[in-house]
């Protein structure tokens, strides 16, 4: 299944991957990425799930205890929460509190906006998290004020930065396993990121100089077009050029990792998808029938095998070294 065209001068995904005789399949569901909502407390330009603070959309109660009882019966590896801010759900203390109480081994990522912990109404976030051993990735798409203002909002940097020592401040970002704090960063337009070891080694450098701040790794990802970030292109009249150079490097050598193969994504409804991105674009994963699933109808380990929707929105995660919800593949 492909997504709608795009940049007219280049291959197709589809035909791209014929090419070199690959077919996309799921492998093991090791991976369960939860999307709690589109609600948020900032409104960034490289988002693409449209969140903001005007967003209704956002998991009930109900949802979340369906959510809880399929993880109950299969315990996949990871849980991995996102949105909108995720904390932001308003149970989303009661679906990290059940988790641990079901299977306390089990991996939980917050992936959070940093400023969501000087929100009015959320100084909880920062000690829930240390106390339920959450991993955070936070976003964090440069060390320089001018461009992360620019990117999430004014006065974002700042508020980051706060975040950031108060996370210090809690045992986060200092080496210990029990918590990891990684950062995110995405390209201010319509580029590839720089090489990873480099970057990473600048934002690890320029946060202790200037700011006695520490963390565990950096998560280099690359903007996919879609939503607000192709919106975005779109009006900076760069949409087909980003295509075209997100095409032109593809990387054969990305594919074997995407996280597509291993992750199971769900969207604030309950409904299953590929990946994040392909939940965006509503290319929901059917059964035989052509009926569309939910989280609930499926038994993780008979979709090994199982084809991947997927379109040219793709190339964004098979260019250059690739990217992931845990930074470049190669």
């Amino acid at each position: 299944m492909s997504s709608p065209a795009i940049a007219s001068s280049i291959s197709s995904f589809a035909s791209t991957l014929a090419k070199h005789e690959v077919t996309l399949a799921r492998g093991e569901t090791k991976v369960l990425q939860l999307n709690l909502g589109k609600l948020c407390n900032i409104t960034c330009t490289h988002c693409h799930v449209n969140a903001g603070p005007g967003r209704k959309e956002i998991m009930t109660r109900e949802t979340v205890d369906r959510v809880l009882e399929w993880f109950d019966q299969y315990r996949p590896e990871t849980i991995d929460l996102t949105g909108g801010a995720p904390e932001m759900a308003p149970d989303f203390r009661h679906l990290v509190t059940r988790i641990r109480e079901l299977a306390p081994e089990t991996r939980i990522i917050d992936r959070c906006n940093l400023v969501i912990l000087n929100e009015p109404g959320y100084d909880w976030v920062g000690k829930f998290l240390r106390d339920q051993r959450v991993e955070i990735v936070a976003s964090m798409p440069c060390y320089s004020a001018e461009n992360v203002n620019a990117q999430r909002g004014d006065g974002v940097f700042d508020r980051s930065i706060a975040g950031l020592r108060e996370l210090n401040g809690l045992g986060f970002g200092k080496g210990e396993p029990n918590y990891p704090l990684h950062l995110v960063y995405n390209p201010g337009g319509a580029w590839l990121p720089p090489e990873h070891a480099e970057l990473q080694e600048d934002y690890k450098r320029e946060l202790k100089k200037h700011f006695e701040i520490t963390f565990d790794q950096l998560y280099a990802l690359t903007n996919l077009p879609v939503s607000r970030f192709a919106a975005f292109l779109r009006r900076e009249g760069s949409y087909d050029t980003y295509m075209e150079l997100l095409a032109s490097a593809f990387n054969l050598g990305t594919v074997e990792g995407l996280m597509c193969r291993n992750t199971l994504s769900v969207s604030w409804k309950g409904e299953i998808y590929d990946c994040d991105f392909n939940q965006m674009l509503q290319l929901q994963l059917k059964d035989e029938a052509g009926a569309k699933l939910n989280l609930w109808d499926v038994d993780p380990s008979k979709m090994a095998g199982r084809s991947i929707a997927f379109g040219n929105h793709c190339y964004g995660c098979t260019a250059g070294a690739g990217s992931s919800c845990s930074g470049t593949l190669v």
